[in-house]
């Protein structure tokens, strides 16, 4: 069923606002050109043909896929991903374009989602299965993998009651995409209901859990900060990351900890606003706040009298959390906020601490509240004195974290699932 002329004269007179924002976000000429290329061709050569096809659309749901991605290359099978944006790219290419899987790991934008853009990415790269991660519907994207017989699967899909509504308003359009899905594998039985409620046929929907409670650190970022915490002479220091932070969050948790650095020297708090764009704004509001600073991008090491240390850096946030004792995550404090991932510093055991506005992960963060394995606040006052609280006192830190794994280990298993279920189409 081909998708609707209206969306299609839709996308043809958005183009040129489409192009005119990535013009304006660029940072410079050489990554302009390269974005252009990847999005609307001519495509650069696919590096293996017939690869596992990931599309994911930024960081959350690349650090969803991170478990099944890291299985298929370890089996030895090529892999391809694509993101709409350039923070998830990034977050990609920092976890999987290296050794051992440089011949098997490509990751490029994925195209406008233009009738002959889509058919031209199939020509050129002929998947071998399609995997759309959480809730990322193209029409075109999925009309086409009909077209050249690849099979399109929804994995780790999550769909908000708010979203549900977005999708009903164009009922016909959600329904001719999800009627060409093979398999829709849902993280709770919610989602599998507002999926079929919206035309996904019942008998192709599967409960299967949360990828992301698979979720392990990548060895090299643990090593990496082992070394970082050896050269730049951390072990006696009091360390918090405030992760994935959007404008206020940086200005108020900083002015709150003010106070604290003066009486405690041994304090260190790691900033890594979400962001890349916003790095420049949030080194003016540090030095406004007189804290001593040193940054990532300048390749400036913490010194014993750094307070601030700004991690204006892409891909690196494992890092971070394996450096940290406690950790705030962001977009959480904000408004409308909606929250970030609390699942990677649960992973490496730092104790978590996010604000009241996390409906983006709310069934995870529901359960996580109710076993009192991470805490949530009402504003940055608050979060902060939590925050010092867990840094100086190791044994409230430890029962937090304890709490916290009991959680993860009864989440596991969807990896199981979810790989038993692709197969089929291998």
């Amino acid at each position: 069923m081909a998708t609707p002329f209206w969306y299609n004269a839709a996308l043809a007179l958005l183009k040129p606002i489409y192009q005119s924002r990535i013009r304006k976000r660029a940072e410079y000429p050489e990554q302009l050109q390269q974005e252009l290329l990847e999005r609307f061709g001519p495509f650069q050569p696919a590096k293996n043909l017939h690869a596992i096809w990931f599309h994911v659309v930024s960081v959350g749901e690349t650090n969803a896929a991170q478990p099944l991605i890291e299985h298929y290359l370890k089996v030895g099978h090529p892999v391809l991903v694509t993101n709409t944006t350039k923070t998830g790219q990034a977050r990609a290419k920092s976890l999987f374009l290296k050794a051992p899987y440089l011949d098997l790991f490509q990751a490029v934008y994925l195209p406008a989602d233009q009738v002959h853009l889509i058919r031209e990415f199939y020509q050129k790269y002929q998947p071998k299965l399609l995997a759309l991660v959480e809730t990322e519907l193209w029409p075109n994207l999925i009309d086409q993998a009909q077209h050249f017989q690849v099979p399109c699967l929804l994995i780790n899909a999550r769909l908000s009651e708010k979203s549900a509504k977005g999708y009903a308003k164009v009922k016909g359009l959600t329904r001719g995409m999800l009627q060409n899905l093979q398999q829709l594998l849902a993280q709770d039985s919610a989602t599998q209901q507002r999926f079929i409620a919206l035309g996904m046929p019942a008998e192709r929907t599967n409960v299967v859990g949360n990828i992301k409670f698979d979720i392990t650190a990548p060895e090299d970022f643990v090593e990496q900060a082992a070394q970082l915490q050896q050269t730049w002479q951390l072990a006696h220091r009091k360390i918090i990351t405030l992760a994935s932070t959007h404008a206020p969050e940086e200005q108020q948790l900083l002015t709150a900890l003010k106070p604290y650095f003066a009486q405690h020297p041994e304090l260190l708090c790691i900033v890594v606003p979400r962001h890349p764009e916003r790095f420049d704004e949030v080194a003016v509001q540090v030095k406004k706040l007189q804290l001593n600073m040193q940054r990532r991008s300048l390749a400036e090491a913490i010194q014993p009298e750094t307070q601030v240390y700004l991690a204006d850096s892409m891909g690196e946030m494992w890092l971070w959390y394996a450096l940290s004792q406690a950790c705030y995550v962001g977009g959480s404090l904000n408004e409308p906020g909606g929250g970030h991932n609390i699942l990677e510093p649960l992973a490496l055991n730092v104790a978590t601490v996010l604000g009241k506005n996390y409906f983006n992960f709310q069934s995870i963060v529901d359960e996580f509240v109710a076993a009192e394995a991470v805490y949530v606040v009402e504003d940055a006052e608050q979060a902060v004195n939590t925050l010092t609280q867990l840094l100086f006192e190791p044994a409230l830190r430890a029962q937090l974290n304890q709490n916290a794994q009991v959680i993860m280990y009864k989440n596991r298993g969807s990896l199981t699932e979810h790989i038993h279920v692709m197969n089929q189409y291998l």
